[in-house]
C-alpha cells in the first residue's frame, strides 16, 4: 500500500502483519482523490474517517494538507499500527479516537467537511450507514459523506444520494447532509 498524492506521495505504508481488514485499494483511492481534487480545497477541510482500518484514507488527506482529521477505529491492533505510521510520518493533523462508530455518531458535536466510511463489507447494518451518518449532524451544510461499499449494494434511491463511482470491486456512494427544514424548525418552536 502506498500514499497516492501530496507531501508523502509514493511513501509505502505497511499495515501490521496481523491486520485483518480489507484496505481500500491504491487504484480506488487514486480514483477517489482525483474526484476530490476537483471538489475541495484540501488545505481547508476537516475530515472524519470512520472504520479507519489501516488509516490509508486519513494519510491521503493528511498528505494533502487537510486541516484536521479525526480517525475512528475500535480495533486496538489497527490503532496501534495507525499510531506507528502517524509517528513515522510525523503527522500532526490526525487525531485517533478509539470508539465504536455508532457510539461516536451519537455523541459527536463536531461538524466535518468530508465524512468517509469504509466499513467491513459484511457489517450487518452497512445499509443503514447513510441514514446514521447524514442524520447525526456531523456533516457541515456544504459537506458530504462518502461510503465505500460492495457492488451488491446500491444507494441510488436514497433521498440524499448524489453520485456513485466504481473502481473494480470498490464502490463509492456520495451523500449530502440532512439539512433540517427551516419551516419545520419554526413550527416546532411555536
Amino acid at each position: 500500500m502506498r500514499i497516492i498524492g501530496g507531501k508523502y506521495k509514493g511513501r509505502r505504508i505497511d499495515p501490521p502483519s496481523d491486520f485483518k481488514a480489507r484496505p481500500t485499494t491504491d487504484f480506488a483511492r487514486e480514483g477517489l482523490f482525483n474526484i476530490l481534487n476537483n471538489r475541495i480545497d484540501f488545505e481547508s477541510v476537516t475530515v472524519l474517517d470512520l472504520f479507519s482500518g489501516t488509516g490509508s484514507i486519513s494519510y491521503e488527506f493528511a498528505s494533502r494538507g487537510a486541516t484536521s482529521i479525526h480517525l475512528i477505529e475500535k480495533d486496538m491492533r489497527h490503532i496501534s499500527g495507525i499510531k506507528r505510521i502517524i509517528r513515522e510520518l510525523d503527522l500532526e493533523n490526525i487525531k485517533v479516537i478509539h470508539i465504536d462508530v455508532k457510539a461516536f455518531l451519537k455523541t459527536c458535536s463536531v461538524k466535518y467537511d468530508v465524512v468517509f466510511a469504509d466499513p467491513p463489507y459484511d457489517l450487518r447494518w452497512l445499509s443503514d450507514l447513510p441514514d446514521l451518518v447524514t442524520g447525526s449532524g456531523v456533516i457541515k451544510e456544504e459537506g458530504f459523506f462518502i461510503l465505500e461499499h460492495p457492488k451488491n449494494l446500491s444507494f441510488k434511491d436514497h433521498k440524499l444520494f448524489f453520485e456513485h463511482r466504481n473502481y473494480g470491486g470498490v464502490n463509492f456512494s456520495f451523500f449530502k447532509p440532512e439539512i433540517p427544514d427551516p419551516i419545520s424548525i419554526t413550527q416546532a418552536q411555536d
